[in-house]
């Protein structure tokens, strides 16, 4: 250990702070409540003390900080989606992302390093096509790359797969990236903290109060706290929570697994994303490879994770990377997806006055949390959607007004 470390480290003079206040009793009262500790909801509470001023917020968390989804994914970043809906939204996200360090005063380990969505047919290649068109009307960089830029930017892949399921091409988004998701929940979670807002984990939300279709306030392990508005941003137990307010909605639930090597020297730098094949992985600042596949094709309300996905995610990787074959997998886990029948959000206002719902994230909730937790802020403080969220609304179901992300969210990323 360097000695200017060890010397910090004795030093009675410069005590390490609490990365969050802890506080031994509910209020009584809140302007908001925001259900659901992870990086939505802590995002949500500090736009809201930050950019509108709110301060009596508290932040309520069944179990620990960034426990639930935030912990459970990939944290692969990007906005090459196929609606002008998505691909502004996600962008949005990005240019928040770039400086989110120096905001939060935390490194992110965000790290840019492109993002090929391969193609194995000359149907998915048009699709890629009409994907790079999307993105470059909304000034996102994107566009469709051959085999030889492929195989220059990635050598160890097999174009051949194998003979399985040959690559003819790749959408390249320049500015895919990961970042380090507990660090993120953390960032989020001091900076509310160090702005005045409570956050209370192991504190399990029991009711949500209403009277004349309005909230009145929140039941909790801890005891009753009276509001007049609550967030819901629970990801895989939105359904459970909408059953608290009576609110009906289309989100079904479904397990989502990944897993993650040993530590390798660095040597894959593009995020790469097969939906032929369906797997997609990145190697972390660490060497790992993060590894990722498609929904399990079940409803289920549970985070195990089985060997019949470990072993077919791993034949899968070795059709792309054959040379893998003799690193070990260290761990795999799984998370509660929970989707909506066109793989959009749902974001915004509900029949029940002071209920905002942040929902429905599927397998893309971690690259939109800067941006989703600033449009609901807004959305809290103003009891109106903000203008990136109009096409996420609950209403588009009834309505039959459908936002289609299916062709750029059809596997797990």
């Amino acid at each position: 250990m360097p000695w200017r470390l060890a010397r910090f480290a004795l030093s009675k003079a410069y005590p390490e702070p609490r990365m969050f206040t802890r506080h031994e009793a509910l209020r009584k009262t809140y302007d908001a409540v925001i259900v659901g500790g992870g990086g939505h909801g802590l995002a949500a509470a500090y736009y809201l003390a930050h950019d509108h001023g709110m301060r009596n917020i508290c932040v309520l968390e069944k179990g620990y900080i960034g426990g639930g989804n935030t912990a459970r994914n990939t944290t692969i970043i990007r906005s090459n989606y196929i609606t002008v809906e998505g691909v502004r939204f996600y962008d949005a996200a990005i240019r928040l992302w770039r400086d989110l360090s120096q905001e939060l005063r935390l490194n992110l380990f965000y790290a840019t390093r492109g993002h090929f969505t391969l193609a194995h047919s000359d149907a998915a290649l048009r699709t890629m096509r009409q994907r790079a068109e999307i993105n470059k009307h909304c000034q996102v960089d994107s566009e469709v790359v051959g085999p030889d830029e492929i195989q220059r930017a990635i050598p160890g892949i097999d174009l051949s797969c194998d003979g399985h399921a040959p690559i003819v091409g790749a959408l390249y988004h320049a500015p895919g990236a990961i970042a380090r998701h507990d660090a993120v929940a953390w960032g989020y979670g001091r900076a509310a903290d160090r702005l005045g807002v409570e956050i209370h984990q192991q504190t399990e939300v029991l009711g949500i109060e209403t009277a004349h279709g309005e909230v009145t306030g929140v039941r909790t392990s801890r005891g009753s706290i009276a509001t007049g508005k609550v967030l819901c941003a629970v990801a895989g137990s939105t359904p459970r929570v909408l059953n608290m307010v009576g609110i009906a909605s289309p989100i079904v639930v479904h397990p989502l697994q990944a897993m993650v090597t040993e530590p390798m020297k660095p040597w894959l730098d593009p995020i790469v994303v097969s939906s032929g094949l369906h797997v997609y992985v990145s190697q972390s600042a660490r060497g790992e490879l993060v590894l990722g596949a498609a929904l399990d094709p079940y409803e289920l309300h549970q985070t195990r994770s089985t060997l019949e996905f470990a072993e077919g995610l791993a034949s899968r990787m070795l059709d792309l990377f054959p040379f893998l074959s003799e690193v070990g997998v260290v761990r795999q886990w799984a998370g509660m997806a929970d989707m909506t029948p066109d793989f959009a959000p749902i974001m915004g206002k509900t029949p029940i006055r002071g209920f905002y719902l942040d929902g429905g994230w599927g397998t893309w909730g971690f690259k939109a949390t800067p941006i989703c937790g600033k449009t609901m802020a807004h959305t809290l403080a103003h009891d109106h959607p903000h203008p990136l969220i109009t096409g996420f609304g609950l209403d588009r179901f009834r309505d039959y007004a459908l936002t289609g992300e299916r062709g750029a969210a059809a596997i797990g990323h």
